[in-house]
């Protein structure tokens, strides 16, 4: 685990966010490289990466903000700090890295200043995948539409390199520490270090004394998704793109291949993450996006076939 990557010129660089970077970098140099090979201009492609990346991280971060429990913390944290119960030990409450103030009385700790801007405070961590989804969709849908390029085309590439960028942002989660897994006897579950989320978890769960301590193994559930997103874009590369039938057809491939493999690693996480009637929220979401998946399917599927195209 190791949040902060490296520090540059006085600058820290988070994992989490020097990972999702690479991945969008790897994902637009992919797209390029398709819209080159059947003739269109890739220079659309890298304005689409951008406001990709823009709007993707402000819809991941507003889901995470509505969805994810923690709303009304980042609402009292602006109105009134005293509200914000944070369930940490004296010593880390008052400690650098927190500086709150310690309640003796309810035994939590409340943070010591108002602060209104936290919930947009991205590059720390806190982004959901379909928010992102949703929100790169709108921004795509946009600029293509202004640059008078082929949507459904566009929406093909992004079936495979999505999947390609979202292998890099989940081994950030990796050295983040978020993300984390139940607990796992398997020869390859990892125990990450004392003050990691998974430390904080098991100590609120009373698993820990301290959560100092390194917690107890887990399932790598960041590597799985990470592997998973790599097998589908290769599938939606190298198997469906050459034979698909329509403009369309590895998108909607790749939503519901993306949304069934998360529906069962979501059964091995144990990150907060919201939920409602014992599926969490991308649980929830990914049955929508299985739906909205097939109906592309129906309507566009008994349209004439097109030419496959190289990816």
């Amino acid at each position: 685990m190791r949040p902060d990557l490296f520090h540059a010129f006085g600058i820290v660089f988070p994992a989490y966010f020097v990972l999702l970077v690479t991945g969008f970098l790897f994902a637009t140099a992919a797209g390029a490289l398709w819209a080159r090979r059947i003739g269109e201009n890739p220079d659309v492609v890298v304005d689409l990466g951008i406001a990709m990346l823009l709007s993707g991280v402000a819809g991941g971060r507003l889901l995470h903000v509505l969805a994810d429990g923690y709303f009304w913390d980042y609402v009292h944290l602006c109105t009134d700090p005293g509200l914000v119960n944070w369930t940490l030990t004296k010593a880390d409450c008052l400690s650098t890295s927190y500086g709150g103030v310690w309640d003796a009385a309810q035994g939590v700790c409340h943070p010591k200043e108002a602060d209104c801007f936290a919930w947009a405070r991205f590059w720390a961590g806190g982004l959901t995948y379909y928010g992102g989804f949703i929100g790169a969709s709108i921004g795509a849908y946009y600029l293509l539409k202004r640059d008078r390029f082929p949507f459904w085309k566009a929406a093909d590439m992004a079936g495979f390199t999505v999947p390609l960028g979202l292998a890099f942002g989940r081994m950030g989660c990796l050295l983040a520490g978020c993300c984390f897994g139940v607990q796992s006897n398997a020869p390859w579950a990892l125990s990450f270090p004392g003050h990691s989320p998974a430390s904080e978890a098991q100590w609120k769960a009373h698993l820990l004394s301290s959560m100092a301590m390194r917690s107890l193994p887990v399932q790598p559930t960041q590597a799985y998704e990470s592997a998973a997103c790599l097998a589908i874009s290769a599938v939606c590369m190298l198997v469906i793109h050459p034979r698909k039938r329509y403009d369309g057809q590895v998108f909607a491939a790749f939503v519901a291949l993306y949304a069934g493999a998360r529906f069962v690693l979501e059964f091995f996480r144990d990150d907060d993450r919201g939920g409602f009637a014992h599926l969490s929220t991308s649980q929830l979401l990914g049955i929508v996006f299985v739906a909205l998946a097939l109906a592309l399917h129906l309507w566009k599927g008994h349209r004439p076939a097109v030419q496959a195209q190289p990816a």
